[in-house]
């Protein structure tokens, strides 16, 4: 009976080895599941958020701002002008960049001073007749700390960070502390064009860095100290209140446009290429519904069967080519990774030239703002002789590598 009983449970221990394993494994299985589910992403919150940071730096202490319809803190999307003023603080002035505080000026057009209607407070404008002295003893006087909190695009031609450069001159000569509340960079995950030729230097070029920088502005403002850039040398009193749960390669989408002519992340990653245009006779779709998403002129009708008109808009009131028929590329649905692929791509520019030439129509194709923008010459030289993409893209390699080496110290993200 015994020798029966050993055969039996001999004759089941595999089926219950199975059975064991089987149960493992699904428990298994689940607990895979559970962990292999993707994990969604921690909301990148904004130094303007991280009031606990930097309140006791300001406290007791007058305030002015410098922002514009970007500044918003947190989902509910307030200004940081209205958090400040609800957090006690005592926000004496305000200074306002190109487009001006609510962001609706075209591009380069002067923009007056004026009152924020919601809380009585002066607007100063430093695109608008009294720059200067709005960066002069006067206005230095009406504040203890500036604090920075704008949008930027991760451009050297995009000017808001030149214009955080002129006010932290004027903070360190007058001793003024500079507080930055910092942004994510939309187009930080890339380093790529020339280097400024500081000879070039202009109101779309002032610090000797690439096209694409892929810094932040408080990462800007920190080298910009460290280097040596600044006017006043690198005296400025500078705290950077840092983005959380950001690095350079996260894929940041603005919740709000940061000016006028660039309406939506398509427009903002496309920037980096179709700007260029500017100095040049080709129209990049200003005065139309997808600036700087597209590209055109009148006598491209040869190479291109794709049409736009550019008209007279909000933000773009006098456009390049108003009125006429341009001939040219739709690039508005253009997949982000194609774009995000190609970087600052002068495929676009040098193909727009080229088709000119064959028709007898490149004279005159550049202005000498191309030079401005692009921060070297040998860019538009090069195009004219004839080079590719390539061989004008190896020209800055280089130099580029030395740059990342160089920005390393000053980074505050992974």
């Amino acid at each position: 009976m015994k020798t029966r009983i050993i055969a039996l449970l001999l004759a089941l221990l595999p089926a219950y080895a199975n059975h064991r394993a089987c149960d493992w494994q699904s428990r298994q299985d689940s607990l895979s599941a559970q962990t292999d589910k993707p994990q969604k992403a921690e909301r990148v919150i904004t130094g303007d958020e991280r009031t606990e940071l930097y309140l006791p730096l300001v406290a007791g202490k007058r305030v002015a701002l410098f922002s514009n319809q970007t500044g918003l803190a947190g989902e509910g999307h307030r200004h940081v002008l209205d958090l400040l003023v609800e957090k006690g603080l005592r926000v004496t002035a305000i200074f306002s960049p190109e487009h001006g505080f609510r962001g609706r000026a075209d591009a380069g057009a002067l923009v007056a001073d004026e009152v924020d209607e919601q809380t009585g407070i002066p607007i100063l404008s430093l695109y608008g007749q009294n720059r200067k002295k709005h960066l002069g003893e006067e206005a230095m006087g009406m504040f203890d700390v500036l604090m920075v909190d704008i949008q930027d695009v991760g451009l050297r031609y995009y000017t808001y960070y030149v214009t955080m450069c002129h006010l932290m001159d004027a903070c360190t000569k007058y001793g003024r502390e500079v507080i930055v509340l910092d942004r994510p960079n939309p187009n930080g995950h890339y380093v790529d064009g020339p280097i400024l030729d500081m000879s070039l230097r202009s109101g779309v070029g002032h610090l000797p860095i690439p096209v694409v920088h892929g810094m932040t502005l408080g990462e800007i403002a920190r080298m910009a100290v460290g280097e040596k850039w600044l006017n006043e040398g690198n005296a400025c009193r500078l705290t950077v209140i840092p983005c959380l749960n950001y690095t350079h390669q996260t894929h940041y989408s603005l919740p709000v446009a940061p000016s006028p002519n660039l309406p939506n992340m398509q427009a903002i990653y496309l920037y980096p290429s179709l700007c260029p245009f500017e100095g040049t006779v080709v129209s990049m779709g200003r005065g139309t519904d997808k600036p700087f998403q597209q590209y055109g002129h009148p006598q491209m009708q040869a190479c291109h069967s794709y049409s736009f008109t550019p008209q007279s808009l909000p933000g773009a009131t006098r456009p390049v080519l108003m009125g006429e028929k341009c001939y040219g590329e739709d690039l508005s649905t253009i997949p982000y990774d194609t774009i995000w692929r190609r970087q600052m791509s002068l495929a676009y520019v040098i193909g727009a030239y080229r088709c000119l030439k064959a028709e007898g129509k490149a004279d005159g194709f550049f202005t000498s703002f191309f030079d401005k923008l692009l921060g070297r010459t040998y860019v538009r030289e090069m195009i004219e002789q004839g080079y590719s993409e390539d061989e004008i893209r190896a020209r800055w390699k280089d130099e580029v590598e030395a740059f990342k080496q160089k920005r390393q110290k000053y980074l505050l993200y992974d």
